[in-house]
């Protein structure tokens, strides 16, 4: 089960564990996907057409940016580790505790939008990794300080490599 939001009081509780079936908010949601390849996908639903597209995903915050028939769209999810860890109110105290931004998956530095010194509130973006012709935006884990960054522009990076370090 997954939470997604989009905002303030929007919340779905999305449940795709079922081979076949997905649930939104405890009722079936029937749907047709096509892949189009490159982030682009055709949906039909309840006779409707979608063109979705994922902009960009940040696999560690669990964030999607897509646009839908060219509106953008920004997706922030929960898994029941991350609802079971902010009900504990544990969720924060996790996050200040990062010192250091790892690449999530291998790819291409595309942007550096910190440098050294500057202070960071949680969720401020601070690189975009371009990975299988996607964009993904990698943002702060916690509010701190950027120490040092450990990458430059154009770099080829793998997954689990240092990119940043917080002060």
């Amino acid at each position: 089960m997954l939470q997604i939001s989009t905002g303030p009081g929007q919340l779905w509780e999305v449940d795709y564990r079922a081979a076949d079936t997905v649930t939104l908010n405890g009722e079936p949601f029937a749907w047709d996907l096509v892949d189009l390849g490159e982030g682009r996908f055709h949906v039909l639903h309840e006779g409707r057409s979608y063109n979705a597209e994922v902009v960009s995903a940040d696999y560690a915050t669990k964030s999607i940016a897509l646009k839908i028939n060219g509106q953008r769209v920004e997706l922030n999810a929960k898994d029941r580790f991350d609802l079971l860890l902010e009900r504990l109110g544990m969720s924060d105290a996790i996050a200040a505790k990062v010192n250091e931004l790892k690449a999530p998956m291998p790819g291409l530095i595309v942007d550096i939008r910190v440098e050294p010194g500057q202070a960071v509130l949680k969720g401020d973006p601070l690189l975009v990794l371009e990975a299988m012709k996607m964009e993904n935006i990698l943002k702060a884990p916690a509010d701190g300080t950027v120490g040092s960054i450990k990458i430059n522009l154009r770099d080829n990076v793998q997954k689990g490599q240092v990119l940043v370090q917080f002060a």
